[in-house]
């Protein structure tokens, strides 16, 4: 076996690891109430007992034998759960404790491991600017550590990022109503028409993965800065006060405008930042959505 395919594999193992346990212990059961029982299907008729809803007696069998009848539904727990993740040039920015690249990696497995635990099937759909890749949907433990070895080991043709784009081909291609994760720091031209239309159709939740440095330079004196999607390399004065409020003000206001987007869309989403855990921030989202059912 190659070296390269060996030190994959030693990856995927480790990435594995981490985050079945996480899918186990931690977030299967919140998982289960922030995304199970949306829709429900048929399953029998019982005669009525006290405490049974009016509204679930199916009429028609109660006039056949002139006794009260009720239908019982079972949860439709099935579901088909999609990774839309960004895979443009910004996601190798990460100067705490790992890039977002990494981080989104993570979080796919993570999210990956808590649907095959509920028996659902998961797809991938990897771009920057245009459609890098498509996985379909389909179960099972191997397709994850297929997603994983693709996860790690993804090198994309394009550098930019168009978030429009991945959202308007995962809409035509995704044909039944799923629950779509969505995982990039958003630095995008325009996608607001499109996330509505994709959120109308499916259960779309926004996961946005920052740096800190990307909202706040410290005083660093005279740094070298490399645009990541574009290659451009760029000096700039740290230690100048007014550049770092300038700097801090434009990602603020970045960040109002995107929390804005996703509120109009109606999408649920949280931050996730490359210098901290991300299981706390998952698990209010989990908690917040299973509290609202």
């Amino acid at each position: 076996m190659a070296k390269d395919t060996k030190d994959l594999l030693k990856k995927v193992r480790k990435i594995e690891i981490r985050t079945r346990g996480l899918s186990n212990h931690l977030f299967s059961g919140e998982y289960h109430s922030a995304f199970k029982g949306r829709g429900m299907a048929f399953s029998e008729v019982r005669e009525y007992q006290v405490g049974d809803e009016i509204r679930t007696i199916d009429w028609n069998v109660t006039a056949r034998f002139n006794h009260p009848y009720v239908k019982v539904f079972d949860e439709e727990r099935e579901l088909t759960v999609m990774l839309l993740m960004d895979v443009s040039g910004s996601g190798n920015f990460g100067t705490v404790n790992w890039q977002k690249l990494d981080l989104a990696t993570e979080l796919c497995a993570v999210l990956a491991f808590s649907a095959i635990q509920n028996n659902d099937k998961v797809g991938v759909l990897f771009f920057s600017d245009k459609i890098e890749k498509f996985i379909p949907p389909k179960k099972g433990r191997s397709h994850i550590l297929m997603i994983i070895r693709e996860l790690i080991d993804f090198k994309p043709e394009n550098k930019r990022t168009n978030v429009a784009e991945a959202l308007k081909y995962f809409t035509g291609a995704i044909k039944k109503k799923c629950t779509a994760f969505i995982i990039s720091d958003f630095m995008s031209p325009g996608f607001e028409t499109e996330l509505k239309i994709a959120n109308k159709k499916h259960d779309v939740i926004a996961l946005r993965l920052y740096d800190k440095h990307e909202e706040e330079f410290p005083n660093l004196g005279l740094i070298p800065v490399r645009d990541e999607e574009t290659g451009e390399m760029h000096w700039i004065s740290t230690g100048s006060q007014e550049l770092r409020n300038t700097y801090k003000a434009t990602a603020t206001k970045r960040n109002g405008m995107l929390t804005e987007t996703f509120k109009r869309s109606g999408v649920d989403f949280t931050s996730i930042g490359t210098h901290e855990t991300y299981i706390k921030p998952l698990m209010t989202l989990f908690k917040k959505r299973g509290s609202r059912k």
